[in-house]
């Protein structure tokens, strides 16, 4: 008896033995099968992006040839509609014309397809082209619960969640997120962008912090001495002090820099006014 047990548990664990090999090579091959799969869908979408954006759209210049160019990106639509980077780029030219809605129908339909590259920049779009702020909040929140405080067009998604609650009027809250981002930016590269510290200086300038605006203004001067915004907005905080012939000379200066162009130089500023930016 003894010994038929022992040969019928050998023989069990052989098949058990057996059942599990099965399942793991089952396994391997379905998840080789998958990234074939992947790999393959990418090298085909990647080839329709190089011959309906590449070699079509991007032939056209879309502020004169708009239609030249949907066209293109609409004939690879027909043969993908899951190409994410169609999608964006039928979006991208109505941005920059100010037609949002119509841009933002399409750029929602990247994001559904590739959040992890779309997301980010749909919500740097909200912030500083669409102005749609809280949107903009949201979009940039679930970008830092997936990948961490990244950066979107050279500046944080804190920097982007400070700037729309200083549009929000939410100066106090945009004081605290861009004190905390200033001084990680500061522990990890050694500075702080002089863009970030003049918008931390006007979170200051809004509460009637005078002399606390600007010393982080005279930071943002240190990296950029000819910035006509920050100088025009260090001006009226000496006015407020009512320092009046420092005021002056100050906004002459910021006058005649503005009027030279020393102006915020953001890749995306020659179609949007940037918030608190100044126009002469």
């Amino acid at each position: 008896m003894n010994q038929f047990l022992t040969h019928y548990k050998i023989q069990l664990n052989n098949i058990l033995i057996l059942f599990l090999c099965i399942f793991f090579l089952q396994c391997k091959n379905q998840n080789k099968s998958i990234k074939e799969t992947s790999d393959t869908k990418k090298n085909r979408q990647d080839s329709l992006i190089e011959k309906y954006v590449t070699n079509c759209a991007k032939t056209y210049n879309y502020r004169f040839e708009m239609q030249e160019w949907q066209n293109c990106l609409n004939q690879g639509l027909k043969i993908d509609s899951t190409v994410a980077y169609f999608w964006q780029q039928k979006a991208m030219p109505y941005f920059k014309v100010k037609k949002y809605e119509v841009g933002m129908e399409y750029l929602d339909k990247a994001v559904t397809y590739n959040s992890e590259r779309w997301l980010s920049y749909r919500a740097f779009i909200k912030c500083i082209f669409s102005k749609t702020y809280k949107d903009a909040i949201k979009d940039f929140e679930k970008c830092i619960e997936t990948e961490g405080n990244s950066y979107v067009m050279d500046h944080t998604y804190k920097f982007h969640i400070a700037l729309c609650n200083l549009q929000l009027n939410k100066y106090k809250k945009a004081e605290e997120i861009f004190k905390i981002d200033i001084e990680e930016q500061e522990k990890e590269w050694g500075e702080a962008h002089f863009l970030d510290l003049f918008y931390y200086g006007i979170s200051k300038y809004e509460q009637n912090k005078w002399e606390e605006a600007i010393a982080i203004f005279d930071k943002s001067l240190l990296s950029n001495p000819n910035f006509s915004d920050v100088e025009y907005y260090k001006s009226i905080c000496l006015l407020r002090l009512n320092k009046i012939e420092e005021f002056r000379t100050l906004y002459a200066k910021a006058k005649l820099d503005g009027e030279m162009g020393n102006t915020i130089s953001e890749g995306n500023s020659i179609y949007e006014t940037y918030p608190y930016q100044v126009r002469w």
